[in-house]
């Protein structure tokens, strides 16, 4: 049996951040990732256009962001190009006086969402502050279907309202995910090495993996809340309030389809298309970004979990049909699928990024909170103010890891 001081699970955002700390303190420690890579839900492939991001994709906050100088240390390139959801293009499906009616209404329902969230009543589904008589409520719940990863009807109102967000958004040229794993190697690590077991009745916790037993003196788990709730990863004694809280933080879906462009001279670059503005279950296209010969879709909620539900290849064709709709069928013979994504179906991850249940506003500090002061949990659902974001989880792994390395040395 492997003996250290400290046991990390999941390589992610979350974990790399603990293990920089923990290596720092000159406490022993290790790495514990079930993939064979690092990342987690940061992950660049190389493609016929360049780099393209699988997962996260943007450094928010980045005027703010503390990942942004690590980035840099890295040597990547930071883009500060403006994001396209900003820049509607032009096109027949969404008429200027259209996009400022959706503008009004998304302001509208920004500002009531804010305010009932301060006025001290209980938590309730963020839906029940929408008109479902407006004609864009089809088009705000596909906003949440992105943002969210679900529907307004499935997000908490209080959660919802304490993300923070400066609203400057910055990209890596060279991939998000890319600068993830570049952030590895502090501490040692073994891929493809999922924890089934965490035992912590004994002097010592014992961690079950695919590569034999280790034996830590304190443990932080850093695995998305989809591999908690289903029980992939176990603790005995079970830890039911930590089971309640990752069931009450699900994670919602934002899946994507890239396709490479035979004539990119058709669309404007860093500009953004809705292939129907009148539905929840529409895509959101993201042309050009980068510059690049290549068009970005984003699926999300209820409608992605369909599509992936259909199996592989369903996704890209009903980008490309939503494509066909607004620039006519034409277009079919000009784009070329490179990839596209299946996060539900990731038996490492379950989904996309947390958002809290109507109810479960408070799961995220019950779920952050440490047990025994020797397990400690972080990743991006941990966090109160930045979740669903590689920084938000940055941050709890380095919170999370400065509380174990107290508990051992105090």
């Amino acid at each position: 049996m492997d003996e250290v001081d400290i046991a990390i699970v999941g390589a992610g955002a979350a974990g790399l951040a603990a293990a920089e700390a923990v290596a720092a303190s000159g406490l022993t420690g290790v790495l514990l990732e079930a993939r064979d890579r690092l990342g987690g839900r940061a992950h660049t492939i190389q493609s016929p256009v360049g780099p393209i991001d699988l997962g996260c994709e943007w450094l928010h906050s980045a005027d703010e962001n503390p990942l942004v100088e690590k980035v840099q240390a890295l040597g990547l390139t930071i883009d500060k190009t403006p994001p396209p959801w900003a820049n509607i293009t032009d096109n027949p499906v969404f008429k200027p006086e259209e996009r400022a009616e959706f503008g009004e209404a998304f302001m509208v329902l920004d500002a009531r969402l804010e305010a009932a969230a301060q006025d001290g009543g209980p938590d309730r589904p963020a839906s029940d502050l929408m008109d479902p008589e407006n004609r864009w409520t089809p088009l705000l719940n596909a906003f949440s279907a992105f943002y969210n990863g679900a529907e307004f009807d499935q997000v908490s109102l209080h959660d919802y309202a304490a993300y923070e967000d400066t609203e400057v958004n910055w990209r890596v040229a060279e991939g998000y995910g890319t600068a993830i794993a570049g952030l590895g190697g502090k501490l040692a690590t073994r891929l493809s090495c999922p924890v089934s077991l965490i035992r912590h009745d004994g002097p010592r916790v014992e961690l079950e993996t695919a590569l034999g037993t280790i034996s830590a003196r304190a443990v932080i788990v850093c695995v998305p809340t989809a591999i908690l709730a289903t029980g992939a990863l176990r603790f005995l004694p079970a830890l039911q309030g930590k089971l309640d809280a990752a069931a009450g933080l699900p994670l919602g879906l934002a899946d994507k389809v890239f396709l490479s462009l035979d004539e990119p001279e058709m669309f404007a670059a860093e500009t953004q298309l809705y292939s129907d503005p009148h539905t929840t279950a529409t895509g959101a296209y993201h042309l050009r970004p980068l510059h690049k010969p290549m068009i970005e879709v984003f699926l999300g909620g209820a409608h992605a979990r369909a599509l992936e539900g259909q199996g592989p290849g369903a996704a890209a064709a009903f980008a490309v049909d939503g494509l066909a709709q607004v620039y006519g069928a034409d277009i079919r013979s000009k784009v070329h699928v490179i990839a596209e994504t299946h996060w539900a179906a990731d038996p490492f991850a379950g989904g996309s990024y947390s958002h809290a249940l109507p109810g479960h506003a408070g799961a995220r500090a019950v779920l952050a909170a440490p047990v025994d002061q020797r397990l400690f949990f972080a990743g991006e659902a941990c966090s109160p103010n930045f979740f669903s974001t590689a920084h938000g989880a940055w941050q709890t792994g380095q919170v999370a890891a400065r509380a174990a390395i107290a508990s051992l040395t105090s």
